[in-house]
């Protein structure tokens, strides 16, 4: 199947399909532009979403902590990657289809240009050769007739008796004429006919077959290249399934990770004030004076003493108890966090004194690399002068030793604090009760936050641990561990006090779950940090089991 062959005759119609072809792959390319503007459009509008519902957190403090509010952020990350794989998609579509398409258009444009004028070139010099034909045929059948009247009027003479000589012999000289130039035109003719027969034939079965064939394999790369570009279409959405299905699969996984328990502890852990409810009222038995008085003739002024004492006494009391309740007067946020129920004060505390240790630390490793590079400046002198670090070194062991007060001072609170609650255990309070329990509200994020305004301040504190604390800090060994754990889930450990691990890690319990949801955890270079218990498979030793 040739065009050449079976469309030697089709020159117009060959024009108008070229041309259809060229109109439709650039139909085809307005749509991938649309479908890519589509796309973009979506990645846009997905990423504005997640913006929209991101929490513009200004401090650690409101992160979220519920597993709810945490898987539906991982959520959001989830969906925010997905909109990248959109953005992938349209730029691939842009590259690999849309880009292609243009430029194989512009090429195509070109190309049929080029052979429709070798087709019009072509035939334009076939029919100049019909042209040449046609005149010279035209020619000589005009001296043929032009000959026959020369020898019609030569006969005529020759056999007129009145004729002279010399008229015959004239009219004979003009026969002889005609017909030489009757000859001469028959060969001109003969020649451009055989002439014009060549290039038609020519024309026909080598020149336009070959520009026809042009044609046919221009349209046919026209049709392959839009198989490639439909192919390449669906490639650019099939390539990012995979990570599709990895964002899929992360949604799912933090759809897992909701702890219904854990997220009610976590309310305990925010509110919990580590007060005991409120004993008995007791019973004020106002009686016994009108007894006693009456036998003892001092009615009046029993009366008037046990009336102010014992009125004082059950309004404050009274009071007392409606705060439990109730909002105290506002007061400032105190520096050892008096003015916060125990249970709340000692996990501030507690905080504070994890993030000293980690400055602490700090501090420490700076010191050692100080130390040491003020050795290599003392072995190599060339290298730097050991005096310059000297500064350094010494606002260094100030900060260290200031860090190692902070330490020392929050620590006896922390006991103190601790020695309160744990006591707290093994009696009831029936006196007066004038503490706060702790307000709150919850934030955008899905978190609590701790309104220190809100807060009583207890009775203000001695302090008067520091020595046997100072002790302490100097046998500050690791602690050992009580079991090993796996993990079975993977934890990122973005927040501070925490410790990242990867699926199916390994290790060392240090410290048990207190209830809070959280594992202490130690790896094997002697980083530690908490871990959800929910997130680890946890192995204790049997020595430690039920200690």
């Amino acid at each position: 199947m040739s065009w050449g062959t079976e469309l030697w005759d089709q020159f117009d119609s060959l024009d108008k399909h070229t041309q259809w072809g060229i109109d439709f792959l650039e139909r085809y390319a307005k749509f991938v532009k649309e479908r890519i503007e589509i796309e973009q459009n979506y990645a846009k509008q997905l990423r504005n979403l997640v913006k929209k519902y991101c929490p513009k957190r200004s401090s650690k403090d409101e992160e979220p902590r519920f597993t709810s509010c945490i898987a539906f952020f991982n959520i959001l990350n989830e969906l925010n990657d997905y909109a990248g794989q959109r953005e992938v998609v349209a730029e691939e579509m842009a590259h690999r289809v849309y880009g292609e398409l243009m430029r194989y258009a512009h090429d195509l444009k070109t190309e049929r240009k080029m052979h429709l004028q070798e087709g019009r070139k072509a035939q334009q010099y076939l029919d100049m050769c019909w042209k040449q034909m046609d005149n010279s045929k035209k020619k000589f059948e005009r001296e043929c007739r032009e000959a026959e009247k020369a020898q019609q009027s030569y006969e005529r003479l020759d056999n007129d008796t009145n004729a002279t000589k010399a008229d015959v012999e004239k009219a004979k000289q003009q026969l002889n004429l005609r017909t030489h130039m009757a000859d001469e035109n028959k060969n001109e003719y003969a020649a451009q006919l055989q002439n014009f027969n060549g290039e038609q034939h020519k024309h026909f079965y080598v020149v336009i077959p070959q520009i026809y064939k042009q044609l046919q394999e221009m349209d046919e790369r026209r049709t392959i290249k839009l198989s490639e570009c439909y192919r390449g279409f669906a490639d650019s959405e099939r390539k990012v399934i995979p990570i599709i299905s990895k964002c899929l699969e992360g949604m799912i996984l933090a759809a897992k990770s909701v702890d219904e328990r854990r997220d009610s502890q976590m309310v305990v852990d925010s509110f919990k004030s580590g007060f005991e409810p409120p004993g008995d009222f007791p019973f004020e038995d106002y009686s016994q004076h009108i007894y006693r008085t009456i036998s003892d003739g001092t009615i009046s002024a029993s009366r008037q003493e046990g009336g102010k004492v014992d009125a004082k006494t059950t309004v404050g009391k009274a009071k007392g108890k409606l705060w439990l309740f109730g909002k105290k007067p506002k007061g400032p946020a105190l520096e050892d966090f008096s003015h916060l129920p125990p249970e709340q004060r000692r996990k501030k505390l507690q905080q504070r004194i994890d993030e000293l240790n980690r400055e602490l630390q700090k501090e420490s490793d700076q010191k050692e690399a100080l130390n040491k590079m003020k050795d290599v400046y003392e072995k190599n002198p060339q290298m730097g002068d050991p005096g310059s670090l000297q500064p350094k070194l010494a606002e260094t062991m100030n900060n260290i030793d200031r860090l190692r007060m902070e330490i020392h001072k929050n620590e006896a609170w922390l006991s103190e604090v601790e020695g309160k609650i744990g006591g707290r255990g093994d009696r009831r309070h029936s006196s007066d009760i004038n503490h706060l329990v702790t307000q709150g509200r919850e934030s955008p994020e899905g978190s609590y936050t701790d309104d220190a305004n809100q807060e009583v301040r207890g009775p203000p504190q001695q302090h008067g641990h520091h020595s046997e604390f100072d002790d302490e800090f100097e046998d500050d060994d690791p602690l050992p561990a009580i079991g090993h754990c796996k993990a079975i889930y993977p934890f990122d450990g973005h927040n501070e006090g925490t410790l990242a691990m990867k699926e199916g890690e390994v290790l060392y319990i240090i410290e048990e779950d207190k209830g809070d949801g959280w594992t202490r955890a130690r790896r094997q270079n002697g980083e530690e940090g908490y871990v959800p218990t929910s997130y680890i498979d946890v192995t204790l030793e049997k020595n430690s089991k039920g200690s």
